[in-house]
């Protein structure tokens, strides 16, 4: 019998379709998974703003992590927007209860909007129950800024905020420099080696788009979808980096909403 690679997303769901839970599970069919999900939160959101927030009880979201483990099981687990204490507690507890180890972490703060998505007293809990479990989390400058209370505004304080949230615990962190305003997008990779960090910087052209919601999102479950193919992590970051920079290139022809529409997740499939 073939099997699927099974990936799991955890995050809030996007009612305009172009980033969180949606944006996942069409990354994830778009690379070769079998997608499923726990909804963390309804977000009523468009191309322009959230509406509305509503958090999903702990208990419910560690019911949909258990019912979906306990069945199907997983090979590759991205975590997207967690917005209260309660949740990471019960999201960390399910995830060491299974004893998941491939865990991407995107440590969603803000919308693409500017809408908050992660309460203050959140980001502590974060910090030590959360980001510690992770193999890889993804944030970008403001998100790096906000976790190590660094300045950052050029490279060598990117790989210093990268290097500083190594402590925190994952195997790896990829800082991504899109905030920048450089012709070029570099991310600072850091992954921990024995009792050495390597470090490597991932380059790409900037893409002038309208289209970019959901692009961190995006990316994390691409590098989901990769390690739970087998990818390193060196590779399967270098392959997300690729899929979601042809996806923003893709989708920048397209109108649709009247703020930051999506990245095109099926540029490789879809044939006009």
């Amino acid at each position: 019998m073939k099997k699927y690679i099974r990936a799991l997303t955890i995050a809030g769901s996007d009612s305009g379709g172009g980033a969180g839970i949606q944006a996942d599970l069409k990354t994830f069919s778009a690379l070769g998974c079998f997608g499923m999900s726990a909804i963390t939160a309804l977000t009523a959101q468009n191309t322009t703003t959230v509406t509305g927030i509503m958090e999903i009880h702990p208990e419910f979201v560690t019911k949909q992590i258990d019912a979906v483990l306990d069945d199907i099981g997983v090979d590759t687990v991205k975590i997207g927007m967690l917005s209260s204490p309660g949740i990471i507690d019960a999201v960390a507890a399910a995830l060491l209860k299974h004893s998941v180890s491939r865990i991407v972490l995107d440590p969603v703060m803000v919308s693409k909007s500017g809408d908050k998505l992660l309460l203050d007293v959140s980001i502590e809990t974060l910090k030590t129950k959360l980001i510690p479990l992770a193999e890889i989390i993804t944030p970008n400058i403001p998100e790096a800024e906000v976790l190590t209370s660094m300045a950052i505004h050029n490279r060598d304080q990117m790989e210093a905020a990268a290097r500083e949230l190594l402590k925190l615990g994952p195997t790896a962190v990829l800082l991504k420099g899109g905030h920048f305003d450089d012709a070029q997008s570099p991310d600072c990779l850091v992954i921990k080696n024995d009792d050495k960090v390597d470090v490597h910087w991932l380059e790409a052209r900037r893409v002038e788009s309208p289209n970019t919601h959901g692009t961190g999102c995006t990316l994390s479950s691409a590098i989901a979808a990769y390690r739970g193919q087998g990818y390193s992590i060196l590779d399967a970051v270098t392959a997300a980096k690729r899929y979601i920079t042809a996806a923003i290139i893709a989708g920048a022809d397209y109108h649709i909403g009247h703020g930051h529409g999506p990245v095109h997740h099926f540029h490789a499939l879809w044939r006009k």
